[in-house]
């Protein structure tokens, strides 16, 4: 087991947790429902990238260590670019962060570019993986 890709995994997950449950218990009355809705979002692409960094911890010796890295790197990179910038945006108004909405808004999609990349990566490792006897 990938030890640096387990604490990526259990510490983003933890925060997922947190995050959903403060939007469902402390912000869901004081934002609009598209608010609402961007944390949510925010709150799964940050749980579906941690899972996936728990099944990527796993997979140590059956992945090339570089590509383990890269993938980590990009989903980790993923969630604070998606995730955060999500997160943010949904409590601009509540924070008064209106000024950031330019700044924050173009890092949305690079996140999520980030997860596609993550994913990219991953397939062509595995791909590589299967072409090498004993993989």
């Amino acid at each position: 087991m990938n030890t640096r890709t387990l604490i990526w995994a259990s510490a983003i997950l933890a925060l997922a947790v947190a995050f959903g449950a403060f939007g469902a218990h402390g912000i869901e009355a004081r934002v609009d429902i598209r608010a609402y809705h961007n944390w949510q979002t925010a709150a799964q692409y940050q749980f579906y990238h941690g899972l996936a960094l728990l099944g990527l911890a796993a997979l140590e010796g059956k992945l090339a260590t570089r590509i383990v890295s890269l993938v980590r790197i990009f989903f980790v990179l993923g969630v604070l670019c998606f995730s955060g910038s999500l997160y943010l945006l949904a409590t601009r108004e509540m924070l008064g962060t209106d000024f950031l909405t330019r700044v924050l808004g173009p890092i949305t999609p690079l996140g999520g570019l980030l997860f596609i990349a993550g994913w990219v990566v991953l397939l062509v490792g595995a791909l590589h993986g299967l072409k090498r006897p004993g993989h």
